[in-house]
Order: structure tokens, then C-alpha cells, then sequence
């Protein structure tokens, strides 16, 4: 299920209404707790957080014009997709969450390499993803995508 949105709120609106509210909490739940700098926008078809071109000029990865990805949420077919990239590149972030997600939800946690699988609308644990925010600011992140990824 691709969304085609060319903004936040246009892409909302066409999430399915079951899934609008819960949501709409997680991207509240993102802009309440991300560290200053970070800043919203479209980006790779979802509504994405990440570290503006004023911040980091080089950008992301080999195509220097996007700017540098840090969080993104979409509504999927089967599920709402978070995905956080320091959980991806930090093993110690990565370690922190998976102990931390059996906390606080009753369901097993479903997650790829940054994306983690809410298919139950109401076992979204937004305390520990607020929680999870808060443990990177912009300079932590250019410098673990650096140290990791930058050629």
C-alpha cells in the first residue's frame, strides 16, 4: 500500500480511518520527544524525521540531495511501519529497545533492520518510542551515519 502524499496531512487523510488516531499519536508521540534540529518532512514516500540540509549539507548516502533520514512512520498494507534508523547502525540502541519493547508490550516484538511491525493498533508502546527519541540528537546521529556509512 503506497500512499502518494505530497505532505503530512494529505498523507493521513488517506491512511484507513481505523488507523488514523493511533497514528496520529505516534507522529505526536515523535514531534513531542525528537531532539531540536530534526525537522518533518516527505521523504521516500512516508512522513519522516531527519537532519535538514542546513544542518548537514552532504546529505544521505550516494545521492546527496535528500537529507539525512533519521525516523519514518507509514501506514502499510498489514501494519504501521516505525522506522528508526539509529536502531539500525547503534547495537547498543538496538540491545536497549528489544529489552525494553518486552516492557512494554504484550506482543512480540516484529522488526526488521530499522523498521519495527505495529500490527496491533492497540499495542503501540508510544512511552518507550518517545523514550527511545530522546536517546539521539542530531550531532549523535551525522556522527554514527558517519562513522558507519559515509565513504
Amino acid at each position: 500500500m503506497k500512499i502518494q502524499a505530497s505532505n503530512p496531512e494529505e498523507y493521513i487523510q488517506q491512511i484507513p480511518e481505523e488507523r488514523i488516531s493511533i497514528f496520529q499519536e505516534l507522529r505526536q508521540t515523535i514531534s513531542d520527544n525528537i531532539p531540536q534540529g530534526f525537522e518533518e518532512e516527505m521523504q521516500y514516500g512516508m512522513i519522516s524525521f531527519v537532519v535538514p540540509k542546513s544542518i548537514y549539507p552532504a546529505g544521505y548516502h550516494c545521492k546527496p540531495y535528500p537529507a539525512l533520514p533519521f525516523v519514518s512512520i507509514a501506514s502499510q498494507k498489514n501494519f504501521i511501519a516505525f522506522y528508526h534508523m539509529g536502531i539500525y547502525a547503534d547495537p547498543k540502541l538496538h540491545a536497549w529497545f528489544v529489552e525494553e519493547y518486552a516492557k512494554h508490550c504484550k506482543y512480540k516484538l516484529d522488526m526488521g533492520k530499522s523498521c519495527v511491525r505495529f500490527k496491533r493498533m492497540d499495542d503501540i508502546p508510544l512511552e518507550l518510542i518517545g523514550d527511545l527519541l530522546k536517546k539521539t540528537t542530531t550531532d549523535d546521529w551525522i556522527a554514527t551515519y558517519e562513522a558507519n556509512y559515509k565513504k
